[in-house]
């Protein structure tokens, strides 16, 4: 096998649509892996889309069609040879012609096209060329065919296979993208080729790994009747089969004694062992493929029970509480993210103490490089099938499609151990139970056979070693009819009445046995919106502000969220941080509440880790990769080890490896420093449990409602209790002061509180946008201080005293009448 990238030498130009005279005019120089957009942007055709208003100023590009051009350079094929033209990837409405004679058309983005080439080349080259049209144009037209079904945006995106959020969403943009977004080549190769390798790897109770290694290969014409052989190396292990004339499909079974054992973050190693498939005649090598695998088997317990039944995910037979995040496209131009992008933002969960990652189902299924770092890591992965938010026909040209895709991407998945669960959809079966469909659709499909029949059939057969999940949320083996899909006692439940409609309060009225979906918004942090909005853009109702924010009503959600708890400021910069404290304090609050709760619940997977590009969303990590406030909440109530307080209660979650052992010293003191009551509590918690522990009404019960918090101070973590909202407290607003030096690589500043403050903050952003802090978000009694790290290049100390960066509530809340 001789594969050559196919890579250099492509020029894009329009081809049809509403495109400006001026870009329609002459072909640019084209990037492949790439996107117009991308193209155009590096040509200075077309303004930055996430910028200011520019996003609308591009919708043109919803109707466009461009052409895709090189010469395919490859000498003519011998008697006895293939040559393929492989496409990794089209988005997304193609036709590929090859010295003007049609190759192929493609409608769909998450699967890899092949086409044999040998009779079509010649000394010298012949033009190559990939036309794309209108995937909108496409959609509306299909769905006239195949009829109309329910969605949650204007555009028809459940009527064509293209990454969902191509076309807008709640959090971004509709950019609809157009191009050869993976690497395309070429492929020369004689009497057999390895068309799937399909590793299974899982862990036995007694230690022993197996691997089930299925080959799947695609003969020339000329080799139907001759044998070939496998040849496979695990490690150091080797094995060999044989697939017999005429077979296209082989396996083999190896056992391996005392395997090395992978496991997700903070429960054990991660240990990947090398596998290397050769296949091979009588001449020799005909094809190699090399992957890693780890063994480790995944279950979900779903056992009934007195409550209903559980939802639990087992690694190697230990039940792990998921402390996890959704993750939606990194980036909405796909094709600017590399392993280094990547690998930042696995990074920045990870130190945010995640151990899952749920790759939601209006993406795609996400690079090589993405698995990759999560088998390294030991982050675990919740794989949707790509269907979301809306009904799908089970008819053609549908359906073939999307079972093409999910066929084709599970075996490419299957080496990978951090894959540990696959789902069939987010949100469909719950939006046919509730979201008025039934009676939009009558007779219509609308995609229960998908969820229902066709992907647990597929996975039976292609990858048995994990666990199916047939949507989030649903209640699995239950009629939706009779167990509502988004039901607190079985299966999974997305939580959105607390952001929709109540406040994040809300959460205690449920305990769901696995939180899949929940969140809160805020804006991005202000050096992002510096980046991307002009000054006079920095109101809440500026048409720029509004178009970075698509959440329906999302402003007026944040304005009555923050106004449940505090004042909601006029002014914009002081909006901007209560509109993030806020959203800090519901993913706490949420968080607190579902570890609190285990093992009834096992799971907490918070949207979202991430953003595309410069929004106002849920996301705790903005659009260029700066942390949110939330960041550093989610980190602290995601650590292994947490306080919190609940009811006259104080929660201990354990959720490390050894017992918790340690004196919990509890105040209840007033905001000016008099301790009003205090014990000292013993506590001895199992690993990988909670205990909550009742406490004595001296503590529980305040003399001065808004002058009194309670305290609980155990092995460096605290948790704190106030008894009123902010906007009825008597902070002082004035109750910081801050030392600060120079350190190497930025400053240290210590901050002392002459009262009590709570979520101090130091946004060293506003002063640098490259700056990081170590920490934020802490309370101090009076007399204490904590030192903040900041690493930046500022050379101005004093701006780190502003009451614009070191931040906390108490400026927020109105103050107390003397």
């Amino acid at each position: 096998m001789i594969r050559t990238d196919l890579h250099a030498g492509w020029t894009v130009r329009a081809a049809g649509g509403p495109v400006p005279a001026e870009i329609a005019a002459e072909p640019v120089p084209a990037t492949v892996p790439g996107t117009v957009h991308t193209d155009l942007l590096d040509a200075e055709l077309i303004p930055d889309p996430y910028l200011g208003e520019n996003e609308a100023a591009l919708v043109w590009f919803h109707r466009a069609a461009w052409l895709y051009e090189t010469t395919l350079r490859a000498a003519p094929a011998a008697a006895d040879e293939r040559v393929d033209l492989v496409f990794e990837g089209l988005d997304t409405v193609a036709t590929i012609t090859l010295d003007g004679g049609e190759l192929g058309r493609t409608a769909n983005m998450h699967r890899s096209y092949r086409f044999d080439v040998r009779d079509r080349l010649r000394d010298g080259g012949v033009p190559l060329a990939v036309r794309f049209d209108s995937a909108l144009d496409y959609a509306e037209e299909l769905q006239k065919v195949i009829g109309e079904r329910p969605r949650p945006y204007q555009h028809p995106f459940n009527a064509v296979r293209k990454m969902a959020c191509s076309f807008g969403w709640d959090w971004g943009p509709d950019l609809q993208t157009a191009g050869i977004w993976k690497p395309v080549r070429v492929e020369r190769w004689r009497v057999a080729r390895l068309a799937s390798v399909r590793p299974l790897a899982t862990l036995d109770a007694d230690g022993t790994g197996r691997l089930v290694l299925h080959v799947d290969v695609e003969r020339s014409g000329l080799s139907a009747a001759a044998d070939l052989d496998v040849d496979v190396t695990l490690g150091e292990q080797k094995a060999t089969f044989t697939i017999a004339a005429g077979e296209s499909s082989g396996r083999t079974e190896i056992a391996v004694p005392d395997a090395p054992a992978w496991w997700p973050i903070g429960y054990g190693d991660q240990p990947l062992v090398d596998l290397r498939v050769r296949l091979l005649d009588d001449t020799g090598e005909r094809d190699a493929r090399q992957v890693r695998v780890g063994f480790r088997t995944v279950t979900v317990d779903e056992t009934p029970d007195e409550i209903g039944s559980a939802f639990t995910l087992h690694v190697n037979g230990t039940p792990i509480f998921v402390r996890g995040l959704n993750w939606i496209p990194e980036d909405h131009l796909l094709t600017r993210l590399t392993r280094e992008t990547y690998a930042a933002a696995i990074d920045r969960a990870i130190e945010a103490n995640t151990n899952l990652l749920r790759v939601w189902g209006g993406g795609i299924y996400e690079s090589e490089d993405f698995y990759d770092l999560c088998d390294e890591r030991g982050i675990l992965v919740w794989q949707d099938f790509p269907l979301a938010c809306a009904a799908y026909a089970e008819e053609e040209p549908l359906r073939s499609e999307i079972l093409a895709e999910a066929r084709e991407n599970v075996a490419r998945l299957t080496p990978h151990p951090s894959l540990a669960v696959w789902n069939g959809g987010n949100e469909n079966i719950w939006g046919h139970q509730d979201w008025d469909w039934k009676s939009q659709l009558g007779d219509l499909t609308w995609g229960a056979r998908y969820y229902y029949e066709d992907f647990p059939a597929l996975l039976a057969e292609l990858d048995p070693t994990r666990p199916y999940h047939p949507g989030s949320p649903s209640s699995p083996g239950h009629d939706p009819e009779v167990v509502h899909p988004n039901d607190d006692r079985y299966g999974t439940r997305h939580e959105w009445e607390a952001w929709n409609r109540e406040d994040y309060t809300h959460h205690d009225n449920f305990l769901p046995r696995f939180c899949s979906e929940f969140g809160w918004q805020a804006p991005p942090t202000w050096s992002t919106l510096r980046e991307s909005l002009a000054p006079e853009d920095f109101d809440q109702d500026s048409p720029a502000f509004l178009l970075h924010q698509k959440a329906e009503d999302g402003n007026g959600k944040l304005n009555r969220g923050v106004a449940r708890h505090m004042r909601v400021p006029a002014g914009f910069e002081e909006w901007h941080w209560a509109t993030q404290l806020n959203q800090a304090r519901a993913t706490a609050y949420a968080i607190a509440h579902l570890r609190g709760h285990a093992p009834r619940t096992m799971g907490s997977i918070l949207w979202q880790l991430n953003d595309c590009w410069p929004v106002t969303s849920w996301a705790v990590v903005d659009g260029a990769g700066r942390r949110k406030p939330a960041w550093y909440a989610l980190r602290r109530c995601y650590a292994p080890r947490l306080l919190a307080f609940r009811d006259g209660e104080l929660v201990v979650v354990n959720d490390s490896p050894d017992p918790w052992r340690a004196t919990v010293r509890l105040r209840r003191s007033g905001f000016q420093g008099p301790v009003l009551a205090s014990a000292e509590l013993d506590i001895d918690v199992a690993p990988r449990s909670v205990a909550a522990v009742p406490l004595d009404p001296a503590l529980t019960t305040p003399g001065d409602v808004t002058r009194e918090v309670l305290v609980a101070d155990a092995d460096g973590l605290r948790a704190t209790h106030l008894f009123a909202e902010d906007f009825d407290l008597a902070y002082d607003p004035a109750a910081l002061t801050a030392d600060i030096s120079p350190v190497e690589g930025g400053y240290s500043i210590t901050v002392t509180a002459t009262s009590f403050a709570r979520d101090i903050a130091v946004l060293a952003d506003k002063i640098d946008p490259a700056a990081q802090v170590d920490d934020m978000l802490v309370d101090l009694l009076p007399g204490e201080s904590h030192t903040f790290s900041v690493r930046t290049t500022s050379a101005d100390p004093r701006a780190f005293r502003t009451p614009a960066v070191l931040r906390s509530a108490n400026a927020l809340a109105a103050p107390a009448e003397a």
